[in-house]
């Protein structure tokens, strides 16, 4: 007779209890000091993001024009500083270059400061000014580049504005009427295109108009040369062999070289650049300082259970752990706020200007903020633990 099976009784096995850090324990004890320092991080951070995002802009601002710009190599006089101060050099320059093999076509542009009158207010603000040869596709911008577009601009005392210039320049609707440097002016035609830092608004007029507005300015002497290249060809080469046929006054940039020349000139050279990047350097260090009076303060009140553990048998590491994790735990705590309340004040920010100062949040920026974050905290919690790895519990509790 066979024997019965002998049969084994099963469990299910139940999964280990999911650890709690310590760290956090020490953190949610007391409520409303957590909430202090969430929200001092977020303030740190939200300080970050927009100091980033105001110099993020000004870059954007200084090469938006030079997008729509429809050439490959800039021709610039070298006392030059930025688009809005350029000197004049001889229009001789281009034909100059038009010989060289590669180039398409050459085109001159024309640039000044104007006073606009508000026809509402009667108030007078500059502008900046940019003349080119209706013929010429000096711009990318498709309204200036219709049949339409280029036979309003030969209208005398016409002008093309720009949809992106700020609200106190008056209305802005084709075919209204109003002065410019004490002169009656026409709109006749309206792009996007944005002023930058340089200016609140921009116009585009013909060549000839402009030197009836700015006589007795010459129209031999430009501001800058836009040279279009034929397809296939390098701009390098042909930027070189431009620069040993032309005289010395005049440079030639390639389009990203005249835009990383600008934006140079404007985070380097000027107070913009330095004022935004101490902003961004005082959010770090204010962060630092209430991140950590918020752990020291944690230290301090959790002294007995520190010197507890450490008699018990956990050794410094342990501590320094606990505290490093509470330093990262904070500042994860307060990147999220501070982020979702830097997207607000984007959008607001960007709105208020009307467009011409573009806050947008990238990718490279969002993991820049975290990293400082982290770190900030995390330096926080190395000067701070010092106090609890070093913890004798024979004087603790004596």
């Amino acid at each position: 007779m066979p024997m019965p099976k002998k049969y084994k009784a099963t469990f299910p096995r139940l999964a280990p209890p999911r650890r709690i850090p310590l760290a956090w324990y020490n953190l949610r004890h007391d409520r409303a000091r957590l909430f202090v320092a969430v929200a001092g991080v977020t303030f740190a951070v939200l300080l970050m993001f927009m100091n980033l995002g105001f110099l993020g802009a000004l870059v954007n601002t200084t090469s938006n024009f030079y997008d729509q710009f429809n050439a490959d190599i800039v021709l610039m006089s070298p006392q030059s500083l930025e688009i809005s101060t350029t000197k004049a050099f001889p229009r001789e320059r281009l034909y100059q270059a038009a010989g060289i093999e590669g180039v398409e076509r050459v085109m001159p542009l024309y640039m000044e400061y104007s006073l606009w009158k508000n026809p509402e207010t009667k108030i007078s603000r500059a502008l900046f000014v940019y003349a080119i040869n209706p013929m010429d596709p000096v711009f990318l911008m498709p309204e200036l580049n219709t049949p339409e577009g280029r036979e309003a601009l030969q209208i005398p005392n016409s002008t093309f504005i720009d949809r992106l210039s700020r609200p106190e320049f008056g209305p802005q609707t084709i075919g209204l009427e109003t002065e410019t440097d004490r002169r009656r002016i026409t709109i006749v035609g309206q792009y996007d295109l944005g002023g930058g830092f340089a200016a609140d608004g921009t116009l585009v007029m013909s060549d000839q108009n402009f030197m009836r507005y700015f006589s007795p300015r010459p129209l031999n002497q430009v501001n800058m040369g836009l040279v279009l290249l034929e397809p296939g060809a390098d701009p390098q080469r042909v930027k070189q062999a431009i620069l040993e046929r032309l005289p010395a006054d005049v440079e030639a940039y390639t389009k990203p070289e005249i835009i990383q020349k600008e934006s140079r000139f404007w985070i380097q050279t000027t107070s913009i650049g330095f004022i935004f990047g101490l902003g961004v350097l005082i959010s770090f260090v204010v962060g630092t300082v209430i991140v950590y009076q918020i752990l020291y303060t944690d230290i301090h009140d959790h002294l007995r259970e520190y010197a507890t553990l450490k008699a018990i048998g956990y050794g410094g590491g342990y501590l320094f752990k606990t505290v490093i994790q509470e330093a990262i735990i904070l500042a994860v705590m307060g990147y999220v706020p501070g982020l979702i309340l830097a997207l607000a004040l984007y959008e607001m920010a960007t709105r208020a200007t009307a467009g011409t100062l573009p806050l947008q949040m990238t990718t490279s920026r969002v993991i820049i903020v975290f990293t400082l974050t982290v770190v900030m905290c995390a330096i926080s919690g190395l000067i701070s633990v010092r106090k609890a790895v070093t913890a004798d519990p024979a004087e603790v509790f004596a």
